[in-house]
């Protein structure tokens, strides 16, 4: 075999090791971790029994053990700074997650509609941030020797990396929560993001409290963040919604 790959020309060299460069390429894309599922729409409804499917992750920038899955639980050590993504794209959907702060200021979130490719600097994707801070995140963090508003830490919606949006409740280009219902940290949360055809409503822990809409960006991954801080989060299921007319982004499905 190796010496047929010496005599033959280059292109029929690379045909000849296929089978042996295949498996590798395939190993190098496979999933991260499973953790949360993906519920249809009938069965949600009651409408029918269908098995939920659980929900694969992909290690997009971060390390081996910045994230692991503990029981029923998702933990982050929040190092280093990046993104582990869903392995599919999402375009209309309903996302329940509940999360827990496990230090002080402690800051996170979830990106929708990504393209799940991190910024050099920031190492962070683009999409929608749906906001997670821990309380005391805006006593750590004064600016000029003010604290800045409380609203800032639960739930705040905006547009990253390029991804424009109109906010429900202005605070310059992001939108502001207008009830704070947080807990601190050792305290889980509810979030549920209804998220259909460029319009994201967000419940915090029971009550709908803030919106976009006009994204300029509306299908893509989930991308779950650690941004240096130890977060845990657990019953994450999503509810797919039937698509829109593919208007944006090109229309790919």
């Amino acid at each position: 075999m190796y010496l047929l790959c010496a005599l033959c020309p280059m292109w029929f060299r690379t045909i000849l090791l296929l089978p042996f460069l295949v498996p590798s390429i395939l190993r190098a894309q496979d999933y991260t971790l499973e953790f949360g599922t993906e519920v249809p729409l009938a069965s949600a409804l009651s409408l029918e029994e269908a098995k939920a499917m659980p929900i694969r992750w992909v290690n997009v920038n971060t390390a081996e053990d910045t994230w692991k899955v503990d029981g029923d639980e998702l933990v982050s050590t929040g190092l280093p700074i990046g993104v582990m993504r869903s392995e599919k794209q999402y375009e209309n959907f309903i996302l329940h997650v509940e999360w827990m702060h496990l230090e002080p200021g402690g800051n996170s979130g979830v990106f929708v509609w990504s393209k799940a490719i991190p910024d050099e600097k920031s190492r962070l994707p683009d999409g929608v941030e749906v906001q997670m801070l821990e309380l005391d995140w805006v006593n750590l963090n004064k600016r000029n020797g003010e604290t800045p508003p409380i609203a800032y830490v639960h739930g705040e919606l905006f547009g990253v990396g390029g991804v424009k949006t109109i906010p429900d409740n202005p605070r310059g280009e992001r939108s502001k929560s207008v009830e704070n219902r947080c807990k601190g940290r050792g305290e889980w949360n509810t979030y549920d993001v209804v998220c259909v055809d460029g319009v994201i409503k967000l419940s915090v822990n029971g009550k709908f409290v803030n919106g976009i809409s006009k994204s300029t960006q509306r299908r893509g991954y989930l991308c779950l963040e650690a941004e240096g801080a130890p977060i845990r989060f657990r019953n994450l299921k999503i509810i797919e919604l039937p698509p829109g007319d593919g208007s944006v982004n090109g229309g790919n499905r």
